[in-house]
């Protein structure tokens, strides 16, 4: 017997939400049901939730009364509060050890309010979300910031699940055979006896990370890597900091400098923290600090502010199509990269277990020598303010060659193992 939240709002869905529970009991599994009411339904619910609207916004620091009063003025406040109970409500639940799976359903405020909660869960748990909105794309950006880094499984609803029609009852009961076939199958992620290892790369520096796959491989560890596009590495981020890895090879921390630059693979602003935070083996490159994603190429054409602010037009560029331009970054954006990076790797709590590794002849594969972004004295700049600001426990390790060798891969792989050696493991 497995127990699975049913969140839903009762004043909306109750017949939805009540049948949802009933074909999950029917499967011989126990459901708490989460109401996420705020007011604007007209049902006047009959099912008891075991965890009632009132809980929720008082976790999340309010009252449902409260809540009933914002809702015509500052609706967006209101289900930011009640996102925000429903997290801790539900983290609670599964520390607790009373959580197997959680099922979500309804529409446009439902699917906020409950997305927070169900990223928040680590990976593996089983979510699933049924949602009548989730495929707009209008909010496809909005959505992608959760999707982008979760395992939430979403189930278009297509119709509204409003009422009880045929369609809505064979919606909702393929919806609880789907979270019930989940948590039945679920076990535990067992990595093994196996070290893991997080890598992040992207095209510009893809010989070197499969390079470094080899070496790691050899070794017999599992390698994980991701896509450093901004969403990828921000999920790597989450992974780490969820205790999944070992160590980190950031091969392309770039999601930092698209961050502070305003580039198309901006990771946010916590970028960097998750191997700072757990205390893992934190062994970085400088890849994509030497550009700013900033496609479309119409983009330029139209005055977009990123390009007036930066001056992109008179920089060099890498056109590689109508969809992806590189801009170089400038020698005064290296040295802020570098302090950037420098201030978050000094929150690392074993310093000793972070290096910096750099390739002296080029950061990525557009930057080396006759490449369309080589800029030495912009390299240069980076190298030297990073080594005024870093922390001196950390090591720095320069390697006379550009990112895409052998030699290279074989340096980022023994730092690694120096560091490994350093907690005592072989």
């Amino acid at each position: 017997m497995a127990t699975i939240a049913v969140i839903g709002m009762i004043d909306e869905r109750e017949p939805a939400i009540k049948l949802l529970k009933e074909e999950i009991e029917k499967r011989g599994h126990k459901t708490i049901v989460i109401d996420v009411s705020i007011g604007t339904g007209a049902i006047v619910p009959s099912l008891e939730a075991q965890v009632t609207d009132d809980d929720v916004a008082r976790a999340g620091g309010s009252t449902a009364e409260e809540i009933r009063k914002m809702i015509l003025k500052e609706r967006e406040k209101a289900t930011s509060i009640m996102s925000s109970g429903l997290v801790k409500t539900v983290l609670e639940l599964h520390r607790a050890g009373r959580l197997d799976g959680v099922i979500a359903i309804g529409g446009m405020t439902t699917t906020f309010i409950s997305l927070g909660a169900l990223k928040a869960l680590p990976f593996g748990i089983p979510k699933l979300l049924v949602s009548s909105t989730a495929a707009m794309p209008a909010y496809a950006g909005k959505f992608a910031e959760y999707f982008g880094t979760a395992d939430i499984i979403v189930m278009h609803s297509v119709i509204d699940t409003v009422g009880l029609n045929y369609l809505v009852k064979r919606l909702v009961v393929n919806a609880a055979n789907a979270i019930s076939g989940m948590v039945e199958g679920f076990k535990p992620i067992e990595k093994g006896g196996s070290i893991s290892i997080a890598l992040t790369e992207f095209g510009f520096c893809d010989k070197c990370a499969q390079y470094v796959r080899e070496l790691l491989e050899e070794k017999n560890y599992n390698v994980i890597s991701f896509h450093a596009q901004g969403l990828g590495d921000k999920a790597a981020e989450s992974l780490v900091k969820q205790g999944l890895f070992d160590a980190f090879i950031d091969l392309v921390p770039a999601g930092l400098s698209e961050y502070l630059l305003g580039g198309n693979r901006a990771a946010g602003p916590d970028r960097l923290e998750g191997a700072c935070e757990t205390g893992v083996p934190y062994i970085l490159t400088p890849c994509g600090f030497d550009m700013i994603s900033c496609g479309p190429l119409e983009r330029r054409d139209r005055g977009d502010p990123l390009w007036i602010s930066r001056k992109l037009a008179e920089r060099k560029l890498l056109v590689q199509d109508a969809l992806r331009v590189q801009a170089r970054t400038t020698e005064e954006e290296a040295r802020l990269i570098a302090r950037a990076v420098a201030e978050k790797l000094g929150k690392h709590k074993n310093k000793e277990l972070v290096r910096f590794v750099i390739p002296l002849k080029g950061f990525s594969s557009i930057s080396v020598e006759g490449g369309p972004l080589h800029d030495p004295v912009a390299d240069k700049a980076f190298i030297e303010e990073l080594k005024k600001c870093i922390d001196p426990a950390i090591k720095i390790v320069e390697v006379d060659t550009h990112i895409n060798t052998p030699e290279f891969a074989k340096v980022v792989v023994e730092a690694l193992v120096d560091c490994f050696k350093l907690q005592g493991r072989e």
